[in-house]
């Protein structure tokens, strides 16, 4: 084995010069510097940061007279992708590229690896013909088109087992016996059901979905995954597999799967590509049985910087500024699903320091942010946001997190803390910023405390990005442009951007989303407007005339900077 390294080793060392790479002089220097250490001298260039691992690939490619591909920008084969089954191309990590004339065209990440190539032509038994791709390239595309194919498969070959009458006693045995024994109905680990759920979860994490549907119908089930805002159907077991496929997901997330008559929360933890997922997983009794929903979501999303969340930098140099003053509550408003979590997590991650004690109280803790106490709603033990607000004050914290305000007590609460020295965060459901204001007060709150207290409102929306792959220019018409204000002669030469549908967007446009701000900042003249309790309308005029960019001005920016579409930014903002 030892000389088998050493042999490709050297071979890699060979092509990298003979590429021009490296140089005789830098390689006998590797070589002097490693001589005790007995590692490969090729590993040695990719570690040190001398050559890239694309540079060790292509010049390997092009010593073997192999071409070299982005994958990502391939129009792919579909009669290819029927040559290889699942398994092959799992196996030996190939990707089918081309089927044409009878040859196939297979992807492979090693140029080296002549046994790979032998092994497919023997299984297949067609002559293969191998271009060169990036390991981690070869391993998306076998995840975006041979997971679905796995989900149908697994589903094809229990739904063929329907008509055997002693498969269809034995199963309902088993949904008898896992409804009744908890985990103890898990002894069968092959079962169709178990593998479908495993690769379901998959595809939705690799699929970027932020939820996955399973909805009872009545002829059948209806699973989706919701990808950046918008639900798209994926493959679905046959109706007798309803009641497993449910009572397995009540039993991976600690609810009670005897229970069927009232709706239960519970949590599903999982690791996909040494990634740290939490599930956060809600069923609910619908007529034709209980509809589950699972929110994916992902440790590491917490981790982003405000410039990632969607601000502009003249909103994000305002922002940072809001956050760091020592008292007064700053209110995140919009829709639930829009963000506002994630962007009051993204705030609390940039003023998280040694020298700051930040508490929050949530309903549920979504994400765990180290360094920072955090405290979950439980209201069957009469643990609510405005009992858990005052319990955080005697903990003497300099900044507080109040999941979401609702009543008047909570609100009270919040704007006690501000106005005795603390930074409150929260979120409110309202329209539009200037909303904000005269819902406090809605809630029983006197106009001048909410004037005093309140530091800044910030509303947020989030729009599908236009997809990088397919992007286009193109010259919009004068009643698009109206929508925003604006005209052609206002635009100049510039145009707009939209997608125009590839696979890598699954043929949308779109691919990921941003979000659009609107920043309302508590100035003086506003906070008199407030405590004469002047309407929403009147304070949002005002505002945008003192420089507030409303929710559609923000998006115009960003359709501007080519990151969405006016049919984004239209859907989801009111006429300013």
């Amino acid at each position: 084995m030892g000389k088998k390294d050493k042999s490709k080793g050297n071979t890699v060392v060979n092509a990298l010069e003979e590429a021009g790479y490296i140089s005789d002089d830098m390689l006998k220097k590797i070589q002097q510097d490693n001589k005790e250490a007995g590692q490969r001298i090729d590993e040695v260039l990719v570690d040190e940061g001398f050559v890239s691992e694309d540079d060790v690939l292509n010049a390997l490619a092009n010593q073997m007279g192999m071409e070299v591909i982005d994958l990502s920008e391939i129009e792919v084969d579909t009669e290819a992708l029927k040559q290889v089954p699942p398994k092959v191309a799992k196996q030996f990590r190939v990707f089918p590229v081309n089927y044409e004339d009878g040859t196939l065209t297979i992807a492979i990440s090693d140029p080296l690896n002549v046994q790979v190539v032998d092994d497919v032509k023997r299984i297949l038994s067609v002559p293969v013909e191998t271009v060169v791709a990036p390991e981690k390239d070869i391993e998306l595309m076998l995840r975006r088109y041979y997971e679905k194919n796995e989900i149908k498969s697994i589903i094809s070959k229990e739904v063929e087992t329907e008509t055997d009458k002693v498969r269809e006693e034995e199963r309902d045995r088993k949904i008898k016996r896992m409804e009744i024994a908890g985990e103890e109905g898990e002894e069968e680990s092959t079962e169709p059901v178990v593998r479908y759920i495993d690769q379901l979860l998959q595809k939705a994490y690799h699929d970027r979905a932020s939820d996955v549907h399973i909805e009872p119908q009545k002829h059948g089930l209806l699973v989706r995954f919701r990808v950046d805002g918008v639900c798209h159907t994926v493959p679905a077991p046959p109706k007798s597999l309803q009641k497993m496929v449910i009572s397995r997901l009540k039993v991976m997330s600690g609810m009670d799967p005897a229970e069927k008559r009232i709706p239960q929360d519970g949590r599903i933890k999982l690791t996909i590509d040494g990634r740290d997922l939490d599930l956060r997983v809600s069923s609910l009794p619908a007529i034709y049985g209980e509809s589950v929903v699972m929110r994916i979501l992902d440790q590491s999303s917490v981790l982003l910087g405000l410039g990632d969340v969607g601000f502009l930098p003249d909103s994000i140099r305002t922002f940072e500024q809001l956050i760091s003053t020592p008292n007064g509550v700053i209110l995140m408003t919009g829709p639930t699903g829009s963000g506002k979590t994630t962007t009051l997590y993204s705030a609390l991650s940039t003023i998280n320091t040694p020298e700051k004690k930040i508490i929050t109280v949530e309903h549920p803790v979504e994400y765990q942010l180290e360094g920072i106490n955090q405290m979950q709603v439980n209201h069957e033990i009469g643990l609510g946001f405005a009992a858990g607000l005052k319990a955080m004050l005697r903990q003497s914290p300099d900044v507080i997190m109040v999941g979401e305000i609702r009543d008047l007590e909570t609100a009270e609460s919040a704007v006690e803390a501000a106005l005795t020295g603390h930074l409150v965060f929260s979120t409110l459901h309202t329209n539009d910023a200037p909303s904000a204001p005269a819902r406090l007060v809605d809630m029983g709150i006197k106009p001048f405390l909410v004037a005093s207290g309140l530091q800044a409102v910030i509303a947020q929306r989030l729009v599908r990005r236009i997809c990088n792959a397919c992007r286009e220019e193109y010259e919009p018409k004068e009643e698009e442009l109206a929508e925003f204000g604006k005209s052609r002669k206002e635009l100049g030469d510039r145009k707009l951007v939209r997608g125009t549908g590839c696979d890598k967007c699954s043929g949308t446009g779109y691919r990921g989303r941003t979000a659009i701000h609107e920043i309302l900042v508590m100035k003086p003249v506003i906070r008199q407007m407030i405590v004469r309790n002047e309407s929403a309308s009147r304070i949002k005029k005002k505002a945008v005339q003192m420089g507030m960019r409303t929710l559609r001005m923000d998006g115009w920016e960003k359709i501007i900077l080519g990151m969405t579409s006016t049919q984004e930014v239209l859907k989801i903002t009111q006429n300013d």
